[in-house]
């Protein structure tokens, strides 16, 4: 009987674990197309969304289809499959300021201190929203192409390396990595 009940239990908190969303999403763009065939136009959308967890890991899709939510519903899966995490410092900024780009899309991306908020452009800011990174200065230098804005906000956001990272790589110590040099500390003193 206990194990029956048991079974119920763990059931009813898979079912509310599938209910309340892990991700949160962002729709960025919606692009209607038209196709001319011999009756007339057939109409399209395409659909670009970002989705995150806000603590850390982010990701965007694109969808096409007749209908609207069809076309976000494919974006979203695969936003969802594209997800990548991104270290950040004290949970609310970038470690250090860092440039991506894609095609003709540069963005720069810039640390800032606590307070400061988002400062960025529509579709960089719904990137970073869904990261869960509260404070930034970003700035977007070439194209207005949200696809492009996206693309160039991932591909500097990929380049983020946190000192745990660099440590490793270097075969050292946080604390070597974080320590101030020599020539900073004697002019302190």
């Amino acid at each position: 009987m206990a194990e029956r009940e048991n079974r119920r239990e763990r059931r009813e908190d898979r079912r509310d674990r599938e209910e309340t969303p892990e991700f949160a999403d962002r729709l960025v763009a919606i692009n209607r197309v038209s196709k001319t065939v011999k009756g007339g136009k057939r109409f399209g959308f395409a659909a670009l969304v970002v989705v995150g967890d806000q603590r850390g890991r982010v990701g965007f899709g694109k969808g096409k289809a007749k209908e609207v939510p069809e076309a976000i519903r494919k974006a979203t899966e695969q936003a969802k499959r594209s997800l990548v995490r991104i270290p950040l410092r004290d949970g609310r900024t970038v470690h250090h300021d860092v440039e991506g780009r894609h095609g003709a899309g540069k963005v720069v991306i810039r640390t800032a201190v606590a307070g400061t908020g988002i400062i960025a452009g529509g579709p960089m800011r719904a990137v970073f929203e869904m990261l869960g990174i509260q404070d930034v200065v970003a700035k977007s230098l070439g194209s207005q192409n949200p696809y492009n804005m996206i693309r160039a906000t991932m591909d500097g956001l990929k380049k983020e390396a946190s000192p745990r990272m660099v440590a490793q790589r270097r075969g050292k110590k946080v604390a070597d990595i974080l320590k101030k040099p020599e020539a900073a500390e004697a002019a302190e003193a």
